[in-house]
């Protein structure tokens, strides 16, 4: 049985990858009368004096939202909301199992922004955080904007800032390997999407150097017509140069490339043409290009968002830990300086004696990264002011 055939027969048989597990046990008229009613009042007229009670009454402090509109589900594209249940039920699995937070998969049936913002923000009050998942840009960027607006809890958009802070968590250590300088790298991304522009941003806010944006039309330049909202706003802090060019351009001598794009964009004679180059190729599951001629083209780090290779770049190192710190402090939102904390986390669990080409971020199975990347961001919401619980170490 090939791959494609075990994962349908295995998605038949499980019938779904969560559950609904009772925390009260419910065996006898005492434990019912406890968990349901009469007893269930007296915690509810708690909540209704002080809603902050939430969060030790109910599981709301340790539920996440996982929220899709089925427009933008892994590379499949509009598919519906239907058809990404199996990949938000997948992401409420990776929680549990890499976190030990609780996640519920929620489909909205709409592509209008507002009424997709309103039935969020309406349901809100159920959970401690919302990550946002599988909806296109540039709708993407203004749902979670707008929604950062109205809701007092952590909104989240995985598909972009997951992203971003893993591709910001192995860049820091490839420059190690390479010693290459940070702030005067070249950085060439491609692929100016939810992704690219997120990462764009967070590559910037992290002080690598000059990031040229490029997209099918080529770099990306500030005063260009015909761009979306998420790429006129980066179009004013990148490309530093006001470059114009194809993608074959804009890799002359740049120290780092990051593709998330499409899949045979990039030459081996492309990456010669780089400086000593960082090569995270990303497009699934056939890179931009492939690590084999990536080397041969004489690159230095090459990463993939495959498991087969090494240096996998993948957003489980990410979301579990980021919202188990979040929650932990009861944050009221995700900052950028908690998002670059969560980058330096995830590199500092590989020690610096232990860098090598291949060797540049955690496996996503090591156990380190959930608790280092929990505790750093809660760290900084409390340092930011935006926690309604104090810290204390995570374990």
């Amino acid at each position: 049985m090939d791959k494609k055939q075990l994962a349908i027969e295995k998605h038949k048989e499980w019938k779904g990858k969560i559950e609904v597990i009772s925390r009260a046990p419910i065996t006898n008229r005492e434990e019912l009368a406890v968990a349901y009613t009469p007893g269930v009042a007296e915690p509810c007229l708690v909540i209704a004096e002080d809603e902050e009670k939430a969060y030790d009454y109910t599981r709301k402090g340790n539920l996440v939202a996982v929220i899709t509109d089925g427009t933008a589900v892994l590379g499949l594209g509009d598919i519906g909301p239907s058809a990404g249940m199996p990949v938000m039920e997948g992401k409420c699995a990776l929680f549990k199992a890499f976190a030990d937070v609780d996640a519920f998969p929620l489909c909205v049936d709409t592509k209008d922004v507002d009424t997709f913002v309103q039935t969020v923000s309406l349901i809100s009050k159920s959970f401690g955080g919302i990550n946002l998942e599988d909806i296109a840009a540039p709708r993407c960027f203004e749902i979670e904007k707008r929604l950062k607006e109205v809701c007092d809890i952590p909104i989240f958009h995985d598909d972009q800032h997951g992203t971003a802070i893993v591709v910001g968590a192995a860049l820091l250590n490839a420059v190690k390997v390479t010693g290459k300088e940070m702030g005067k790298l070249r950085v060439v991304i491609n692929g100016a999407g939810a992704a690219g522009i997120a990462i764009g941003k967070h590559l910037i806010s992290m002080g690598f150097g000059n990031i040229i944006m490029c997209d099918i039309h080529g770099v990306i330049c500030e005063g260009d017509e015909g761009l979306n909202s998420g790429q006129e706003e980066i179009s004013h802090i990148s490309n530093l140069e006001k470059e114009h060019g194809n993608l074959t351009d804009a890799l002359k001598n740049a120290d780092i490339f990051v593709g998330v794009s499409r899949p045979h964009l990039v030459t081996k004679e492309m990456v010669a043409s780089m400086n000593n180059g960082i090569v995270f190729a990303m497009a699934n599951p056939v890179p931009e290009i492939m690590p084999e001629e990536a080397k041969e083209g004489g690159a230095a780090v090459v990463g993939t968002g495959r498991s087969d290779y090494p240096n996998q770049i993948n957003n489980v190192l990410v979301f579990p830990g980021l919202f188990k710190g979040v929650l932990a402090v009861r944050a009221r939102d995700i900052t950028d300086s908690m998002k670059v904390a969560a980058s330096h986390a995830i590199a500092e669990v590989i020690p610096e004696e232990e860098l090598t080409a291949e060797y540049v971020i955690p496996s996503s199975f090591d156990k380190r990264v959930a608790l280092a990347v929990a505790n750093a961001v809660a760290r900084e919401a409390v340092r930011l002011g935006i926690n309604r619980a104090p810290y204390e170490e995570i374990f």
